[in-house]
């Protein structure tokens, strides 16, 4: 009992701060975990929203006095959010599993394509957390004293901390406690815009005079090409206001079904609030005549302008008003810690980064991650001390990137089914509309941003396609090496498996096996009917010749992010593994000797291989275990990274229990 002990307590402490562990076997689990549309709203909406504290306010001080052209900026961009939002609703339709950025350019483009748009958007993601905590910040601690200025940076950190907590948990229990924030936000933002239009109502046409005065002025001075620059310089500052959309299609496997429907909605709600807001508070500003302050946001000079005449009700409004803008833009990196493991997971799954990034914890979120975008997340925080002036240079250029590639990817599509499909119009000119605005911005953002900094985000882009690259290559070559293997197995065994084929049936039934309950048993750890499983088969009969009369197979099938879509995923999971087991058996019965599989389920093969030990050791302590581990000519850096140990960890667990357990080795050379 005392060498159980501390793992009792800390699976007890691991309960109450992320919570137990889910049953993949309840029929309710995809409903329990999966996001509604409101709740995707409120989760993957966040990050485009919290943009209206800043997107807006790029844009309108683009254009120096001549903010009465904000308007057609302002009409711009919310154009844009309905072409963009528009774009990716035909993406779910066409990838209702899951249809981001990088599956999209993967399987319309190129699968290198794919991954430059993986690796761009997963910076992005990273950027999204550290700019929305660090504007998060900047936007609190300036109602703060100024001798707490100092410890910012740790409050930061506290800050990505408890979002990689909340969201071990769970991607419902991360989104939850967001409501009451984004529904304040929501409902005093909204009040501000319809209180502005409202209080200059009988000035509409004076503002509509000035603005054609000042249009015709502004072309008097700068010339036409000017005055086109002018306006498209200051929509393009004003790009930050456009990231976030992308994440719903990158979001859906944790939507609920129907899927594609729910998408769709919850872009509906997205579009049409982001649009609202953003364009609303660009006219708030120019109906107010807003100019920049030191030490103020937009925002805060609009608000204090608005409620100068309102007493303490005005201060507590404008309270209120910015500090759901601060709590918002925290709330907001909760995009980058929904959207960033998923992709990291696609990613992993197609062998550009290590597979350890599809796997599941036991509260069926991705884990590593989480904890690779939130660990990142510190680093970098660390590194620019929280500095939004410094970020914000970096952000806003991966994630149009992603934009063009994932637009071509569809217009290339639409283009190639214009036989098959008969509103094939209609729909490339959507992405096709798409693609130019994504395009024109992605530009825009490269030659404004680029000698301020932008080079830097190039270059992180850069080496970490390289990195994926290097990955890709190295599970290649391992892979030939493995598949070589598995023929020469198949080989090996195909004349056995034929003898018994041919062999009648009543020769068949006779030799039938029996399990020998007094006799020595073999369990194998096997991963399929392959040749590492075949081999280090083998393996052990040439070793102990006819020492073991039984001979058990255990296989885990292993949830990852691939395989948690639906119960009907899970249950040909099951099939798949049932079929690997039946093989075994049936190869050893070929033979004369009992055989039988074990088959269990879970997000971790160890612990899963390690019960079902304990259960057939329960039962016949006769048994040894064996596992076979790929063992490579010369260790490296990567082969540790990229092949995991399963069987280290099931030795090292079942040899604390006293039960034996051998590894059988696997050359690869």
């Amino acid at each position: 009992m005392t060498d159980h002990a501390p793992h009792t307590i800390g699976s007890r402490i691991k309960g109450l701060v992320i919570g137990k562990a889910r049953d993949i076997h309840d029929p309710q689990l995809f409903r329990k975990v999966s996001l509604i549309a409101f709740f995707a709203w409120i989760g993957l909406g966040v990050d485009g929203l919290s943009s209206s504290n800043y997107g807006p306010e790029e844009a309108f001080v683009a254009l120096g006095d001549h903010f009465y052209l904000g308007i057609f900026v302002a009409l711009a961009s919310a154009l844009t959010i309905f072409v963009i939002a528009a774009s990716y609703s035909q993406i779910v339709e066409l990838f209702p599993s899951g249809g981001g950025g990088y599956l999209v350019a993967s399987k319309l483009l190129s699968p290198t394509l794919g991954m430059i748009s993986g690796c761009a958007l997963l910076i992005d993601y990273l950027l999204t957390i550290t700019l929305s905590i660090a504007s998060g910040a900047d936007a609190l601690f300036s109602f703060l004293p100024s001798p707490w200025l100092p410890y910012k940076v740790g409050f930061e950190v506290a800050a990505v901390l408890l979002l990689i907590l909340l969201n071990m948990r769970g991607a419902r229990e991360s989104v939850v406690p967001l409501i009451p924030i984004f529904l304040v936000f929501l409902a005093t933002h909204a009040f501000v815009i319809v209180y502005s239009l409202a209080a200059n109502l009988s000035s509409f046409g004076a503002v509509a005079h000035t603005t054609s005065a000042d249009l015709h002025r502004t072309a008097g001075q700068l010339g036409t090409v000017g005055l086109v620059i002018l306006i498209l310089r200051s929509y393009s500052m004003g790009a930050g206001t456009y990231t976030g959309i992308e994440a719903v299609s990158n979001g859906m496997p944790m939507l609920r079904e129907p899927r594609v429907q729910t998408a769709k909605r919850t872009m509906r709600y997205m579009s049409t609030s982001l649009a609202f807001t953003a364009c609303g508070l660009m006219v708030g500003y120019l109906l107010f005549r807003v100019t920049r302050l030191p030490g103020k946001t937009l925002n805060a000079a609009l608000l204090e302008q608005m409620t100068s005449g309102w007493g303490p009700a005005g201060y507590v409004f404008l309270l209120i008003t910015l500090l759901s803008e601060a709590v918002l833009l925290f709330a907001a990196a909760q995009t980058g810690f929904l959207g960033g493991p998923r992709v990291l997971a696609n990613m992993s799954l197609d062998r550009w980064l290590p597979g350890q990034f599809s796997l599941l914890s036991d509260r069926l979120v991705i884990k590593n991650g989480l904890l690779l975008m939130g660990g990142s997340a510190l680093v970098l925080m660390l590194l620019s001390r929280g500095s939004v002036n410094f970020l914000v240079t970096l952000y806003a250029i991966n994630v149009f990137i992603t934009f063009c590639l994932s637009q071509s990817g569809m217009v290339r599509h639409w283009w190639a089914e214009r036989k098959r499909v008969k509103v094939w119009f209609r729909k490339i000119l959507i992405n096709g509309i798409g693609l130019a605005l994504s395009g024109f911005i992605l530009i825009s953002q490269i030659v404004l941003k680029f000698g301020q900094g932008g080079w830097i985000t190039m270059v992180i882009t850069g080496s970490f396609v390289a990195f994926a690259i290097v990955i890709k290559r190295y599970y290649y070559r391992t892979g030939r090496r493995l598949t070589r293997l598995d023929h020469l197995m198949a080989t090996a065994t195909e004349s056995e498996l034929a003898l018994d084929a041919s062999a009648p049936k009543s020769d068949r039934k006779r030799r039938a096996p029996r399990f020998a309950p007094k006799a020595k048993s073999a369990a194998l750890l096997v991963s399929g009917f392959n040749g590492t499983g075949l081999h280090t088969l083998l393996t052990v009969k040439r070793i102990f010749g006819d020492t073991f009369r039984n001979w058990l197979f255990l296989e885990a099938g292993i949830i990852d992010a691939d395989r948690f879509k639906g119960a009907e995923a899970l249950q040909n999971l099951s099939a798949h593994i049932e079929g690997d087991l039946t093989k075994y058996v049936r190869f050893m019965r070929s033979q004369g000797l009992y055989a039988q599989g074990y088959s269990a389920i879970g997000t971790e093969a160890a612990e899963e291989i390690c019960n079902l030990a304990r259960t057939i050791f329960e039962k016949n302590p006769n048994t040894i275990f064996f596992g076979g581990q790929i063992v490579f000519a010369q260790e490296t850096f990567l082969t540790r990274l990229l092949y995991n140990h399963t069987t280290f960890a099931v030795q090292r667990r079942l040899h604390q229990e006293g039960i034996p357990f051998f590894i059988m080795p696997i050359q690869v050379r």
